[in-house]
Formats: structure tokens, C-alpha cells, sequence
């Protein structure tokens, strides 16, 4: 059976170079990984799809150990400054305990299957591990 691999959110694209790609405003370059109708910065109504570094730096994390029946804990959750462009994700392939985890620790893009279903397809996953 071939598998055929799907991103689990729009915003990441697969392949050779796998990267999150952002919705940027074209008048203030406000990026949003949702779909707008509008900027909530300024506004305007007009974006284009823009790439969004793939290395980035902890701003914010929490150490998850409370979670809803079958997500295993711990776990942690982020803000990654990606370049300027605030990212959401979990750090992945990395202890989570305060030791190990840190503001201001480098980390790059990593994506990791979430599991396939009976017809072989693939959903993909991301997630940012130490650089």
C-alpha cells in the first residue's frame, strides 16, 4: 500500500524543505496562520502567502502535565519566535522538564506523523526540537 502523506494544519507545507507558510498583510505585514477577511492590525483587506523561517527561539512555554483522556503528558507547549513571526507548537524530541527547556533556547521546524488510517493516508504534524 502507498502511503500518501497529508498536512494535519493548511499553513504547513510538506516536502524536501518542509515550512509554515503565513498570511501577510500587504499594507503593515501583520502574518496570521488563519484565514482573514481582514488584518486585525490596520485593518486592510489584501495578503500574500509568505514562507516563515524554520529556526526560531522560545519566547513563552508551559509544561503540560494535565491533559484530556488519551493526549500523553507531559508535554510542552510554546510560542516560538520563527523570525519575527510569532508560531504556536509544541517542543518535541526534548525532556520536558525545566532543566531542559528554556526561554531563549533555539529550536528548528520538525514534523512527525500523527498516525495513518486504513487507506494509507498520513497525516503530518509539526513541532520544533533543539537546533
Amino acid at each position: 500500500m502507498t502511503t500518501t502523506q497529508v498536512p494535519h494544519v493548511n499553513y504547513l507545507v510538506l516536502g524536501a524543505k518542509p515550512h509554515l507558510e503565513a498570511n501577510e498583510c500587504t499594507a503593515c505585514g501583520a502574518r496570521f496562520f488563519d484565514r482573514r477577511n481582514a488584518c486585525a492590525s490596520c485593518f486592510k483587506t489584501e495578503f500574500k502567502k509568505v514562507s516563515v523561517a524554520t529556526d526560531g527561539i522560545v519566547r513563552s512555554f508551559t509544561i503540560v502535565t494535565f491533559a484530556s483522556p488519551g493526549v500523553p503528558v507531559p508535554f510542552v507547549a510554546a510560542i516560538v519566535d520563527c523570525g519575527g513571526t510569532s508560531v504556536r507548537g509544541n517542543l518535541i524530541n526534548v525532556d520536558p522538564t525545566p532543566e531542559k527547556v528554556s526561554l531563549g533556547m533555539k529550536v528548528r521546524l520538525a514534523t512527525y506523523s500523527l498516525g495513518a488510517d486504513d487507506s494509507g493516508i498520513e497525516a503530518i504534524g509539526f513541532g520544533f526540537e533543539p537546533a
